[in-house]
């Protein structure tokens, strides 16, 4: 139902059924990546993305997911992607470099090419923080990637 009674609004569509998505993996820090994958793929599910439409991509680490994430969306084969990983700060100024470097590729990508990316990588200053958010993170990235496909394509009707 329309909040504005007069001004039209599309609202979110979380049926995945017949969406293709793939979702590329760090391995680096792997229980919190394998985590996120879990939770992400689980949802998927839940909202009706088959097994079959699902393509699951692993990279070392977050800084190799842009460039994979450019390779998915530019094949035409897939309605939105997902980013997974998590970057943990550590006592050098890499963790900056791997966060911000990785955010801004995944951000061009999805400008460039119009497909949609779930960005999941969780940037942390500890191992804890990760452990706490990965499944909602996972979850949540699956729910906004099947969202934002089902919404450009109904912009592009």
């Amino acid at each position: 139902m329309p909040r504005f009674n007069d001004i039209p609004e599309i609202e979110e569509n979380l049926d995945g059924k017949g969406l293709r998505v793939a979702i590329a993996t760090a391995r680096f820090n792997p229980d919190i990546g394998n985590g996120l994958l879990s939770a992400c793929c689980d949802e998927l599910r839940k909202l009706g993305v088959a097994p079959a439409d699902t393509l699951i991509v692993t990279v070392p680490g977050a800084l190799e997911l842009p460039l994979v994430l450019q390779r998915l969306a530019l094949s035409g084969k897939y309605d939105a992607l997902v980013a997974l990983g998590a970057v943990i700060r550590g006592e050098t100024y890499h963790f900056e470099i791997v966060s911000n470097e990785m955010a801004r590729g995944v951000a061009d990508i999805q400008l460039k090419t119009g497909v949609p990316i779930a960005n999941g990588v969780l940037t942390t200053e500890n191992d804890d923080q990760a452990i706490a958010r990965m499944h909602e993170k996972g979850s949540d990235c699956a729910r906004a990637a099947v969202e934002m496909a089902r919404l450009l394509a109904t912009l592009t009707e």
